[in-house]
Order: structure tokens, then C-alpha cells, then sequence
């Protein structure tokens, strides 16, 4: 059993920062890719940014320049440091990760989403 639990939403104002935190533990013989995707109200999920078992990431349009995907391997833990806020911002923040429980297998997890909500 593998779980993605994640912390660090809240209500920031425009141009304030957070940092999302998503743990990933349970059975786990490595983590591959891990993520950021959101879903605001009305809208289809998206991608936010997502980093490889090596580092390499990769962003959004809307996000680039502004937000910072980092991952500790030791932890199996993935961040997002969001900056320059803006209510556009306002969404779910839901964590994935590939996971394989043993060598022979691998499956995609999600977390349980954490609010992030911009305003004055």
C-alpha cells in the first residue's frame, strides 16, 4: 500500500508565496516521476510541473518562472515552492507519483489534494 500525503496550502494574498510538501511512503521500492497538477472550480485538472527520477522538470506556461518543482530522494518527498501568487492560482493542488511497491511493477498514485487559495 502506497500513500501521497500532502501539506502545506492555504490563503495567501496576491504576490505571496507557499510551499507544498507530498510525502510519499508505505510498500515502496523507488519513486520514478512525481508532480503537481490542480484543478480550480468548473475547470479540468492540469498540469502544474512535474520532476524525474534524475531532476529534470518540467512547468507549465502559466507557472514558469514562478514556481519551483524540487524533490529528496532519501524523503520520497516532492515540493513546490509557488511564488508571485496570483488569484488565477486558486485551485485543489493534487500530488502524483509513479511508485514502484516492488521491481516487477510500478503504478501512478494521487493524493488526497490540498486547498491553495488566493486573495485580499
Amino acid at each position: 500500500q502506497v500513500q501521497l500525503v500532502e501539506s502545506g496550502g492555504g490563503l495567501v494574498q496576491p504576490g505571496g508565496s507557499l510551499r507544498l510538501s507530498c510525502a510519499a511512503s508505505g510498500s515502496i521500492f523507488r519513486v520514478n516521476a512525481m508532480g503537481w497538477y490542480r484543478q480550480a472550480p468548473g475547470k479540468e485538472r492540469e498540469l502544474v510541473a512535474t520532476i524525474s527520477g534524475s531532476a529534470s522538470t518540467n512547468y507549465a506556461d502559466s507557472v514558469k518562472g514562478r514556481f519551483t518543482i524540487t524533490r529528496d530522494n532519501a524523503k520520497n518527498t516532492v515540493y513546490l515552492r509557488m511564488d508571485s501568487l496570483n488569484p488565477e492560482d486558486t485551485a485543489v493542488y493534487y500530488c502524483n507519483a509513479y511508485v514502484m511497491p516492488s521491481r516487477y511493477s510500478s503504478a501512478s498514485y494521487w493524493g488526497q489534494g490540498t486547498q491553495v487559495t488566493v486573495s485580499s
